[in-house]
């Protein structure tokens, strides 16, 4: 028998994994119809609508299911951090934080929220962009000093890469943010801010005073990128206070996914529905054609 489901959200946010579940359906005999990837969904909204044999696509659900929410769920937390950043740039640093096996997949989610760049090389990779990322506090610590890290760091990297460098493992943030763009000059970037919550974390008191201290050197081309335990709610401030780029990565990786289900809505052309549900197709017209039984062969 042939039958149409619908997947809709439980909940508003903004749609990701739509390309990574067509992907799936491709080689199944199917006729598949969805929103586009990175829309913006209300609650209830039918975000893809298949029809075929259930004995073909039946199987699928929960793996469907699951893309879907994940993605969606990782993309919905990306936009919530790029719309609080305005237009400071914002990369993933959310790989981390989850199992190895998702981690691209929630790089690539992240970036269809908006994030300018991820720091897994396969994630960055999906999304048809090189990795982006900077130095490790491990790199800083076995130099035993910034500077010698930096210039480290310097020689060994490819010319096109930023020299991002880390300023705040040994001294004073501002103290070692100057003697970076001492040594480096114009190659520097711009200073990676990541202090610990143990020290207080990154205020935007302290990013003030680096740029400040930096533009009193002739440095002011310097910028300050900002990483560590960020929110949309801590963001705001750090951008008035000046920063130029950040480094999100609990906060997207561990975001809900945005719950997704999926219903039988015909039956050989018959409306149907489980009890408390309103049986035949629901009005879609933003849906968009995919696939179809025929080109699936």
């Amino acid at each position: 028998m042939i039958v149409t489901a619908e997947i809709f959200a439980n909940h508003a946010g903004l749609l990701a994994g739509v390309e990574e579940a067509l992907q799936m359906l491709a080689p199944l005999n199917l006729t598949v119809a969805a929103l586009d990837e990175g829309s913006a969904v209300t609650s209830k909204q039918v975000v893809m609508r298949i029809t075929g044999q259930y004995g073909v696509f039946g199987l699928y659900e929960t793996a469907l299911l699951g893309i879907l929410a994940s993605s969606s769920g990782w993309a919905t937390a990306a936009r919530e951090v790029v719309d609080a950043a305005g237009p400071v740039p914002v990369v993933s640093f959310g790989a981390r934080h989850v199992h190895p096996a998702v981690a691209s997949v929630m790089d690539r989610a992240a970036m269809v929220g908006g994030a300018q760049g991820a720091s897994s090389i396969l994630g960055a990779r999906q999304a048809g962009q090189d990795p982006s990322g900077t130095m490790p506090h491990a790199l800083l610590l076995m130099a035993g000093d910034t500077v010698r890290a930096a210039e480290a760091y310097d020689k060994l990297m490819p010319p096109g890469a930023p020299r991002v460098v880390l300023v705040d493992t040994f001294k004073d943030e501002a103290e070692e943010a100057l003697r970076v763009a001492q040594a480096l000059g114009g190659k520097l970037a711009a200073v990676r801010l990541d202090t610990p919550r143990e020290r207080g974390g990154v205020t935007p008191e302290l990013v003030r005073e680096v740029r400040a201290r930096l533009t009193q050197k002739g440095y002011g081309h310097v910028g300050v990128f900002v990483s560590g335990g960020l929110t949309p709610a801590r963001i705001g401030p750090l951008v008035e206070a000046g920063v130029t780029g950040f480094g999100v990565g609990s906060y997207i990786a561990a975001a809900a996914p945005l719950d997704m289900t999926m219903d039988l809505k015909e039956i050989n052309g018959e409306p149907v529905a489980k009890r408390g549900r309103i049986p035949g197709l629901t009005p879609s017209p933003l849906l968009t054609t995919r696939q179809t039984m025929a080109s699936a062969g």
